[in-house]
Parts: structure tokens; C-alpha cells; sequence
């Protein structure tokens, strides 16, 4: 059993097995102290080894995560997929269809954006503020390529992402960024939990601008992208 903090949120951590411990050790904090605890049950995680090609250490931290997600939403916290960087002290958040190019397209941030870094590759939690504004935080869950810190940033826009033949950026209508958003925001568990959530993403959709980025796999491509989205 350990602590950690999540966006803010200290969580208790009940495991089986060292993996989540060894992948939870920047987000460590002293004592016992929680707002709550979670674990993975037997049976949740024979469900998701049977259902996943990971070993049995790798699916109880995604069941974990999992459980942490749908009880964080008490806390004004939710997941979206997506891949966070950091810029001159804001967040700017890229999501897209599986296999579209998310990770292609940090790198090229990372190449091309003096100070960029990535805040989280995958799985960064978002936490409304009582401004209304947004706020996302780096997590030990954070992708293959295993990118992302221990940090935070107020989000300044969120890009989706989708390929094309040339290179051009658009602001994102009211309904498309819903409809989008509907695809990336972890909406699984329980009714009052999933309301709770999609709450949240009603005042995410209010907080910040949104762009469509039909890409190639350029330079340019990050560049442009950076120049409209960047905060003034």
C-alpha cells in the first residue's frame, strides 16, 4: 500500500504485485492520508487479463487507473486522451484517432518548439478550477514511449489531429469538438460517476479553444499548429 498525489488528490494504492509501485514512485507522498483508496478486485482483473496481452502486473495498474478515473470525477477531475505538452508555462493538448499520429506529432513539437516538453503522453488528468478554467497534470500513466513529468499547466487549447495531404488549421465548431471529445473522454463505470464527467467536459468545452490540424508529417506541421495555438 502507498499515497500518491493525483491533480491535487492524494489516493491510497492497494496492490498485488511491485510494477505500479516502481511506475508511482515520482508521485509518492508521506503518510496515509487519502481521499480515497483503490485496488483491483480478483475478478476485475481476471477480466482484463483475459482480454489483454499484458501481464497480470500491467493490467492491475490499468484497472487501477481505471477505478482511480471513475472516483477522481468527485474531485473535478476527469481523463481525456490525448498528448500534453508544456510551453512557456501552458498545456496545449493534441488527441486523435488511434494510430492518426499524436506521437509523431509531439516529437515534431519536441524538434521544433524551443522549451517544449511533454507534460504527459497519453493519460494526463484534467482538473476544472474554480475560475472555470482548466488545468491538467502529468500522471504515471503516460503512454508506451513512456513521456510525461510530475507537473502541471493551465490548458491553453486543445488540437485534434487527423491526416491530409497538406498542412492547414481551422477552429473547431461547438458540436464537432463535442462529438470528438465524446471519443477521448474516459466515460465507463458507474451512472452517477459518468454524469459527473460529462459534466466536467461541458466546462471543458467552454474553457479553452479548439482546432482541427490536417497534417502532414512535417516541421511545418508543428510550427503551424504552434503559431495559432500558442497563448498571447
Amino acid at each position: 500500500m502507498f499515497v500518491i498525489e493525483l491533480a491535487g488528490i492524494r489516493v491510497r494504492i492497494e496492490h498485488r504485485f511491485p510494477l505500479i509501485a516502481r511506475q508511482c514512485r515520482a508521485f509518492l507522498c508521506e503518510g496515509e492520508d487519502a481521499a480515497f483508496t483503490v485496488s483491483a478486485t480478483a475478478d476485475e482483473l481476471s477480466a482484463e487479463v483475459s482480454q489483454s496481452p499484458f501481464s497480470e502486473e500491467y493490467c492491475e495498474s490499468t484497472c487501477i487507473y481505471r477505478n482511480i478515473c471513475e472516483k477522481i470525477a468527485e474531485y473535478g477531475v476527469f481523463l481525456m486522451h490525448s498528448s500534453v505538452l508544456e510551453v512557456d508555462g501552458y498545456a496545449y493538448a493534441f488527441t486523435a484517432k488511434s494510430g492518426v499520429g499524436k506521437s509523431t506529432h509531439t516529437r515534431l513539437w519536441l524538434k521544433n518548439i524551443p522549451g517544449a516538453r511533454v507534460l504527459n503522453g497519453d493519460k494526463p488528468l484534467f482538473r476544472l478550477e474554480k475560475d472555470q478554467s482548466i488545468r491538467v497534470f502529468g500522471t504515471p500513466w503516460n503512454g508506451k514511449e513512456n513521456w510525461g513529468e510530475n507537473i502541471s499547466a493551465p490548458l491553453a487549447a486543445v488540437c485534434f489531429i487527423e491526416r491530409a495531404l497538406e498542412n492547414s488549421i481551422r477552429p473547431a465548431s461547438e458540436e464537432e469538438t463535442v462529438e470528438r471529445l465524446m471519443h477521448q473522454l474516459y466515460l465507463r463505470g458507474e451512472r452517477n460517476s459518468v454524469e459527473q464527467r460529462l459534466m466536467l467536459m461541458d466546462a471543458l468545452v467552454r474553457a479553452v479553444p479548439y482546432y482541427v490540424l490536417s497534417c502532414t508529417i512535417s516541421d511545418e506541421a508543428a510550427l503551424l499548429a504552434y503559431r495559432t495555438m500558442r497563448k498571447k
